[in-house]
């Protein structure tokens, strides 16, 4: 049998709007990680429980662009569509802005815009 697909089901909630500045600074790192040109800005999805990310995902090291935090980057699928969830090291640790309950998703379009979702509308993240 193949792959089981793994479902991470949250709500919609806002962000603090940081990841847009970073994403959008650290684009061409993204880009050679992922091979996707990322929309500046995740959408943040609350679990109802916390969510460690797999210990085999992508890395994006602080060393590699004289940054101070690394970051986690793990693809998945959310309405169909290819993407990324990217989880800094202090977010991981619970030392960072969001608990490990929220997970932030990068992909190529504005979600919220593209797929006509809001704050509090419950999501579906598919890995497999």
């Amino acid at each position: 049998m193949g792959q089981e697909t793994k479902i991470l089901k949250g709500k919609v909630v806002s962000g603090q709007g940081n990841f847009s500045y970073w994403i959008e600074k650290l684009h061409d790192y993204y880009k050679v990680k992922t091979g996707m040109d990322f929309f500046p800005g995740t959408l943040n999805i609350q679990l109802n429980e916390p969510y460690d990310l797999p210990s085999n995902v992508i890395r994006l090291e602080k060393e590699e662009y004289g940054g101070t935090v690394s970051v986690s980057i793990q693809e998945c699928t959310i309405f169909g569509r290819k993407a990324f969830i990217l989880r800094t090291d202090r977010n991981a640790t619970d030392h960072g802005e969001h608990p490990r309950t929220i997970v932030e998703i990068a992909t190529d379009v504005k979600l919220r815009d593209y797929y006509m979702i809001k704050d509090g509308d419950v999501v579906e993240i598919q890995f497999s």
